[in-house]
């Protein structure tokens, strides 16, 4: 039985060429990038090369490119970094109620040593208001944090608006960009949208897990999390992870190179994954933006009178993965905050599920997706009703 992976928004398969550039450098180039001699060099070169290609694309200078082990530490390091190097500034924050819990914990961390945070609402579509956000910023503002793509609901936030926004309302307020879900698969320009930090991570596009990057404006004040070696201008101390960049510098150049036709095709497949499911299985709801506005990649989908982890376990059964939200989030027993916020009833938010695509999707993938979805549901709601008679 063939494999259907739709839950990309989780996490990727690395490509051959990624693990075969992790390979070459675990086997081969192996040396410690700080160490002296042609080995320690040769590692070097890998983060220099990652670093200058990144900064190619995003527009930035690639010392403004920094590693981590990924989308949480990058989020991390940008947060708690900005509320303790700029302290002296303002102890107010901004974010939305629908961001990643490796964004809103921090914030409540924070909460809890003194600092006052603004959750902005949403719509429901998972937009905020920007006369909100306008009126939220104080002259205490130090940080605005707000992610680019939704990880649950594909809302894609304005931020070019948002960053001219914060800078005409306070200039010194810095602006955080949770860009996990859109680095690579969106245009993004940090320098032209304002945008003084932006986390990202190698698992989500094909690359391997275990390596993040956060770009830090030149100059910032960022303290860091960590001490110790004093690598990365001493804001992320540890040996890089070299095998790690190495398989993100593929990553980035594989998705950059095909990233506009890409990104049309997987439209393509959303577009026909929801018509079907919409007007071929009834009491079914698209949650999120309208289909014209979202991430191509991200599809949150309701069936009334069915509960999401069954029907995530049936597929399973077909060998075809799914999954009913966050993946860090997911294994608990707590209910989607973004889908809250969107003011979905508990009831509706357990019958959710997210299908998430990538460029390996193809037409067969979501045909047969369709397919089992029709067979599965009027069996679930079935046995649903029959519970509920008994």
């Amino acid at each position: 039985m063939k494999e259907i992976y739709l839950d990309h928004a989780s996490t990727t398969p690395p490509s051959k060429e990624v693990v075969q550039s992790m390979l070459e450098v675990l086997e081969k180039d192996y040396g410690n990038p700080s160490s002296l001699h042609r080995k320690g060099i040769k590692a070097e070169a890998y983060i220099k090369e990652t670093s200058e290609l990144i900064a190619n694309h995003l527009k930035v200078l690639p010392n403004e490119i920094y590693y981590t082990s990924g989308g949480t530490e990058s989020n991390n390091i940008a947060i708690f970094g900005v509320a303790e190097g700029y302290k002296r500034n303002g102890r107010h924050l901004i974010t939305t109620q629908i961001e990643h819990p490796s964004v809103l914990a921090p914030f409540k961390k924070l909460e809890s040593q003194g600092y006052e945070v603004t959750y902005l609402p949403v719509n429901e579509e998972g937009y905020i208001d920007l006369n909100t956000l306008e009126k939220a910023i104080r002259s205490d503002t130090i940080l605005v944090s707000i992610m680019h793509v939704n990880n649950e609901i594909g809302t894609i936030a304005p931020i070019e608006a948002i960053g001219e926004l914060i800078k005409k309302v306070n200039p010194h307020t810095l602006f955080h960009v949770d860009g996990v879900q859109s680095f690579a698969k969106l245009p993004i320009y940090p320098k032209r949208w304002e945008i003084d930090f932006l986390s990202m991570s190698g698992h989500k596009i094909h690359g391997p897990k275990g390596i993040g990057v956060l770009y830090a404006t030149k100059g910032n004040k960022l303290n860091p999390l960590q001490y110790g070696g004093d690598q990365q201008k001493g804001l992320r101390s540890g040996t890089e992870n070299t095998p790690g960049i190495a398989g993100l510098y593929m990553a980035v150049k594989n998705a950059y190179e095909s990233l506009e036709e890409s990104r049309g095709s997987i439209y393509q497949l959303k577009q026909r994954l929801v018509r079907h499911l919409t007007t071929e299985i009834k009491g079914t709801y698209i949650q999120g933006p309208n289909l014209e506005e979202g991430s191509p990649y991200i599809v949150n989908v309701r069936f009334d009178g069915v509960r999401g982890e069954v029907l995530l376990h049936a597929l399973e059964d077909k060998n075809i993965y799914i999954s009913t939200g966050s993946a860090c989030s997911s294994h608990k027993s707590n209910k989607s905050a973004t889908l809250q916020a969107l003011g979905l009833s508990d009831e509706q938010i357990l019958s959710s599920i997210r299908i998430s695509l990538s460029p390996n999707t193809n037409e067969e993938d979501i045909q047969t997706f369709i397919k089992e979805v029709k067979n599965i549901i009027p069996m679930l709601r079935k046995f649903t009703q029959g519970g509920k008679k008994r």
